[in-house]
């Protein structure tokens, strides 16, 4: 793509939005107040609003390979608490999609180098999932299900954080795990059970009801 086209692009983009509402840009000016807080992959084909058809503003996103929520991610940290806390999202979603390179590469027995530590976070959702996955003979489908499952496995880390349980107890917050079907453009609900999912580890990981009211 030329880098001087895109400059244009923009310049036509401004009159456009311009045309049809001079404050356009003033509103979006004055700030967000957005109800979802979208965590997705950065593959160039999967970007968030247009994919779920919103305006600037309605989505606060971050992404990075693989839709991943680590732990040890300060940046995937903060934005969490940035938007329960501060934004007041009342909605969180993890979204993957069918075709995902890194879950590919996590899938495969290579050096990848400097990617190898954020991988092995993909390969540790196998490690968790062997049974079923190992089960599955069509490679395309087992590729497919793993998608699916670090998807769910995501969520789970999403759950795991103070920010979100808080918000949880309270009622005004919901975790979602989504999947994007690139053949189709379809958004499909993986509607996990979260209850079953977190039967037998949430006590490992909740905090005290005390403490959570205490906040």
């Amino acid at each position: 793509m030329d880098i001087a086209q895109i400059f244009k692009n923009n310049q036509t983009w401004v009159s456009e939005k311009l045309g049809n509402d001079p404050d356009y840009f003033k509103n979006l000016a004055n700030g967000q107040n957005p109800d979802i807080l979208y965590i997705g992959c950065s593959d160039s084909r999967v970007t968030a609003e247009e994919v779920m058809g919103v305006k600037p503003g309605d989505v606060f996103v971050m992404r990075n390979i693989s839709n991943m929520v680590s732990n040890l991610d300060l940046s995937a940290m903060s934005v969490i608490d940035y938007a329960v806390d501060v934004l007041k999202v009342k909605h969180i979603v993890i979204c993957g999609h069918y075709g995902c390179g890194g879950v590919k590469a996590a899938m495969q027995s290579k050096d990848l180098g400097i990617l190898n530590p954020w991988l092995r976070n993909i390969r540790d959702v196998y490690r968790l999932h062997r049974d079923e996955l190992n089960g599955i003979a069509d490679e395309e489908e087992k590729y497919k299900r793993l998608v699916e499952l670090n998807v769910q496995e995501q969520c789970v880390n999403v759950i795991k954080t103070a920010d979100v349980q808080i918000g949880v107890r309270q009622g005004r917050l919901t975790v979602h795990g989504w999947v994007m079907d690139m053949a189709s453009g379809k958004l499909i609900d993986l509607k996990i059970d979260f209850e079953k999912v977190l039967e037998g580890i949430m006590e490992i990981y909740h905090l005290d009801k005390d403490e959570l009211e205490s906040k």
